[in-house]
């Protein structure tokens, strides 16, 4: 297994490192066996296992050209083995089925990570997009997001 960070901190870096060489088995190894992931579309998957699987299709695919980029990391401590870890990334380069390059997109990944022997390991994680000028979504037909401050 790819050695896990030595602090909660280095979590968005590893996970970054890990989707820039395209290793879905190095960034599923940042989780616990029975891992959850919720992406930014709420598909949640509930092992390691699952979040292989769908890391490996999507490095191999429409996201097989990005670049992920962490920025800020906020850690908060909840006691000495666990640690919610959120990072500011930018993905960019991300393909459209028609073969055409996305724009940026900005997000938050929240971590819930556990010390272990080995190091921090994230038993959840929750991906969000990061939306400009929205401050919630509506379902109006299709979900699209707006702001209710204008």
């Amino acid at each position: 297994m790819t050695a896990l960070p030595d602090r909660p901190e280095d979590i968005p870096r590893a996970f970054a490192d890990a989707w820039m060489a395209r290793d879905a088995r190095a960034l599923a190894a940042l989780f616990t066996k029975d891992a959850e992931f919720v992406n930014v579309v709420g598909v949640w998957w509930h092992d390691r296992a699952d979040i292989e699987r769908a890391h490996d299709y999507a490095l191999r695919s429409f996201f097989a050209e990005t670049t992920l980029k962490p920025g800020v990391v906020r850690v908060k401590r909840l006691g000495e083995a666990v640690a919610v870890v959120q990072c500011r990334f930018t993905l960019t380069g991300q393909r459209l089925p028609d073969g055409r390059v996305a724009g940026p997109r900005r997000t938050i990944l929240s971590f819930v990570a556990q010390r272990r022997d080995a190091g921090w390991q994230v038993a959840a994680a929750q991906n969000t997009d990061i939306v400009e000028g929205a401050e919630t979504l509506a379902n109006t037909g299709p979900l699209r997001p707006i702001d209710y401050r204008k």
